[in-house]
């Protein structure tokens, strides 16, 4: 397992700041050359600290999205199953782990409330999924 070290949690932080600015930039903003930023980001990406590299949209980018929390339990021994077909949901933005009564919280991005209603229908038919409950983000405030 990798151990990060300071620079390593620097480099982290600027990249979700800025996944897509160039080495060149990092190293200023970092105050290191270069080269070092590359061996680092090559060393963070071969561990499998760094999956990759993504956009972020403004929370209100699009109005008319639908956006929702759903909590899911799950029966048994069955969370890895459950999470490697919700994993193929395109509509789910983000999935975490959890304890107390709900196993897994999902963040679901939808275009429609039709499509929302697809998506919800889909996670509860997944087996192993015993119970959920979702709450429509209304705002950010």
């Amino acid at each position: 397992m990798l151990v990060f070290d300071e620079l390593d949690h620097r480099l982290i932080s600027v990249l979700r700041e800025d996944g897509r600015a160039p080495i060149s930039k990092l190293g200023t903003i970092l105050g290191i050359s270069r080269a070092t930023v590359q061996n680092r980001l090559d060393r963070l990406i071969e561990s499998g600290a760094v999956l990759g590299f993504t956009v972020r949209f403004r929370q209100d980018y699009d109005v008319n999205a639908i956006r929702a929390i759903m909590m899911i339990e799950v029966t048994g021994k069955s969370t890895t199953a459950v999470i490697r077909q919700l994993r193929g949901l395109p509509e789910l933005h983000s999935l975490h782990t959890t304890n107390g009564t709900w196993d897994l919280i999902a963040e679901i991005r939808a275009d429609s409330l039709s499509d929302f209603d697809r998506v919800l229908r889909e996670v509860r038919t997944i087996d192993g999924v015993l119970n959920s409950e979702t709450s429509i983000l209304l705002s950010s405030v």
